[in-house]
């Protein structure tokens, strides 16, 4: 049975974990885009923090992982049944790696051509969004994946559903998964379009302090010489943030944001001269989620500035009389506004 490294054990990556604890309690947040150096733990801590989820209950056998309670989004098959009691069980939360020589079939499934050749039949393959759903899907390197794909496989997270028009069927299944992206810019950056479309994006570095490297390396390698032993040292850790996750999850619907806090999303990103409402809405979103994290009932100007750089960073437009990061720029503009 291969263990997943602690989500706790993580040194450091601070923005990286809160960006991906709140994609996982909010997926209409619209993904996580990590960028950065190889080895920084960015799919350490999208496996890491999936083994930390509760199981997920979903209809017996299903293909697709249908949620019994969610009546609305359930397949066709799960619909027919849905009049009878229906059986269930319990699956773990998945985490769906997506190659990046994945064919547009496998990713959105295709017509079953075993069963067509073999019995006749025209059955539908559930392809891999059927697998990720209510679950992680993770791309490494999403930076070379083909545009169309990536267009695709976004369009599909914001919807929730995945249809599929080809060879005959006529199938819509439930898709709905926090899609986590990664990968380093020095090998290709994504088309401005695509990146908007990604709710959060955080950059990892490598850490250049001696302490946290050698802690890393530490932590790593007890890991790899006896898991067991070093997954019982981190379980008390764990446990926090699984009871954080159940706690916010009960909250986050009844949070409150008021017009003072929209209006500051509203004001930070007109001087940032974000394009559209993307960022406000992502701003909003994601803001919430942070506040149901830390247990509040009311979203506050803190929360806001939190989540502003990964919320915004990836909506700027290049500026060519200021060399600063994006993320510089974002920070600055909220020390201007906010302080």
């Amino acid at each position: 049975m291969t263990r997943n490294y602690p989500f706790s054990a993580i040194v450091g990556q601070d923005d990286m974990k809160l960006a991906i604890l709140a994609a996982a309690l909010e997926p209409s947040i619209g993904g996580v885009l990590v960028m950065g150096d190889r080895g920084t733990g960015k799919s350490t801590a999208v496996r890491g923090l999936a083994a930390l989820l509760p199981s997920m209950t979903v209809v017996k056998d299903c293909a697709y992982g249908c949620d019994p309670k969610a009546m609305a989004s359930l397949c066709a098959i799960c619909s027919l049944g849905a009049k009878t009691k229906v059986k269930t069980e319990l699956r773990p939360v998945p985490v769906v790696d997506l190659p990046l020589g994945a064919t547009e079939d496998r990713v959105l499934g295709a017509l079953d051509i075993e069963k067509a050749l073999t019995l006749g039949e025209k059955a539908f393959e559930p392809g891999l969004l059927a697998k990720a759903n209510r679950g992680f899907l993770y791309i490494d390197e999403v930076n070379l994946l083909d545009d169309h794909l990536v267009d695709l496989l976004i369009d599909v997270a914001a919807s929730g559903q995945n249809v599929v028009e080809r060879e005959g069927l006529s199938v819509r299944h439930p898709a709905r998964f926090v899609l986590v992206g990664s990968g380093n810019p020095e090998e290709g950056e994504l088309r401005p379009q695509l990146l908007d479309r990604f709710g959060l994006a955080v950059e990892v570095k490598t850490p250049t302090d001696m302490t946290s490297r050698i802690e890393i390396i530490k932590r790593r390698d007890a890991f790899e010489r006896n898991p067991d032993a070093f997954m019982k040292i981190w379980d008390k850790e764990d446990a926090k943030i699984r009871e954080t996750m159940a706690s916010a999850r009960k909250k986050l619907a009844s949070v409150k944001v008021d017009d003072k806090l929209l209006r500051d999303a509203s004001t930070l990103c007109a001087h940032l001269g974000t394009d559209g409402l993307r960022g406000e809405l992502t701003l909003l979103r994601a803001s919430r989620a942070v506040a149901a994290l830390d247990g509040k009932n009311k979203v506050t100007r803190d929360h806001l500035r939190r989540i502003a750089v990964p919320a915004l960073q990836h909506r700027l437009r290049r500026n060519p009389l200021d060399e600063s990061s994006s993320a510089t720029r974002v920070q600055r503009a909220l020390d201007e506004l906010f302080t």
